[in-house]
């Protein structure tokens, strides 16, 4: 019993590790573009938003390079779902959430489009190179879209929280972006290590512990983000941290172990695993959607209000009952 310990422990200060390195990170990258006299918008869209996904774009590459990328599929379908049952679910239990129309038309066609793109990549039950590659690169047009539009449609709230950042000379900032780096990869390493050495232990897959334990951990950054973001009134930064976030776990985390490993899947990761992600998916759009369409006719502002945190973390649970039933069911339980 006593050889299980180690693991959980470094599981858990990799994961702190994760959250501390991500951090300096940001701060450090941040403080480097706007030393470099790039404005807090772009900060805001481009340096801050892919840095709130590092942890799970670290612990992709660390896990496919240990051939362990099955742990990595797992991390970036479990994110997502937690990022809209837990976080999501959690944040408007926190305070009603205000939803802008943008939601509708901007980031949620996007966010579906990348997901069916995602679908098609896992449909045949294995992860190819190419297909990979060809959804990772289709990051750096986004980006280029996204920063045309918002200069043209500035959110003074993207700004607000690219400019709490401090500013700091560049050789600190690229000490700072330095060591979050470093952080980021040692923390890496012993996360992937304890959860691999988890699954050993307990007799589940990678897969699983990538569904479950890592992607509560590496989600935990939008949790704390989201809820902070609620709490100092950006209520349009704590939805997009989760359709941003959405996004490149899809496009960066997920395509990663695709690139470094390509790899033939478990058919419970389309059939159980994606499809759950793209429900829910479908179910927030569809939640804004409604939010926009009841206030529609009146001048009273759209919320994802408390109920509705309640729907997505029962939507969440579901899921871990479909999960641990098809566990039970394969161990025979």
């Amino acid at each position: 019993m006593a050889s299980i310990y180690l693991p959980f422990f470094a599981l858990l200060i990799g994961m702190l590790g994760l959250l501390l390195g991500a951090d300096r990170f940001v701060e450090g990258s941040a403080a480097v573009a706007r030393n470099l006299g790039i404005s807090p918008m772009i900060i805001g869209l481009t340096v801050v938003s892919v840095g709130t996904s590092a942890p799970e774009i670290i612990v992709s590459i660390n896990a496919a390079l240990n051939g362990a990328g099955q742990l990595a599929i797992g991390n970036a379908l479990g994110s997502n779902i937690a990022n809209i049952g837990l976080v999501l679910g959690i944040t408007a239990l926190v305070a009603p959430l205000p939803v802008q129309k943008h939601l509708l038309v901007e980031e949620g066609p996007v966010l579906l489009l990348i997901t069916a793109l995602t679908g098609l990549c896992l449909y045949d039950g294995f992860l190819h190179r190419g297909e990979s590659l060809a959804l990772a690169l289709l990051v750096i047009p986004l980006l280029i879209l996204v920063v045309k539009y918002k200069k043209s449609e500035p959110n003074p709230e993207t700004v607000e929280n690219a400019e709490e950042i401090p500013a700091m000379p560049r050789a600190k900032a690229l000490l700072r972006l330095a060591i979050g780096l470093g952080v980021l990869l040692v923390s890496a390493e012993i996360t992937v290590w304890g959860a691999k050495s988890i699954a050993v232990y307990l007799g589940l897959s990678e897969l699983i512990i990538g569904l479950t334990i890592v992607a509560i951990g590496t989600s935990l950054p939008e949790l704390a983000a989201s809820i902070m973001s609620v709490l100092r009134g950006h209520h349009d930064i704590a939805i997009g941290n989760i359709f941003g976030s959405n996004l490149f776990n899809l496009m960066l985390v997920m395509t990663a172990a695709g690139v470094i490993s390509p790899m033939a899947l478990s058919p419970d990761v389309f059939s159980r695993d994606f499809s759950a992600m793209a429900l829910m998916t479908i179910l927030m759009v569809a939640l804004v959607a409604f939010s926009l369409l009841k206030t529609a006719q009146s001048d009273s502002q759209s919320r994802l209000s408390r109920s509705v945190g309640i729907v997505l973390l029962a939507a969440y649970g579901i899921y871990y009952v479909v999960l641990w039933s098809s566990i039970a069911a394969i161990s025979g339980l």
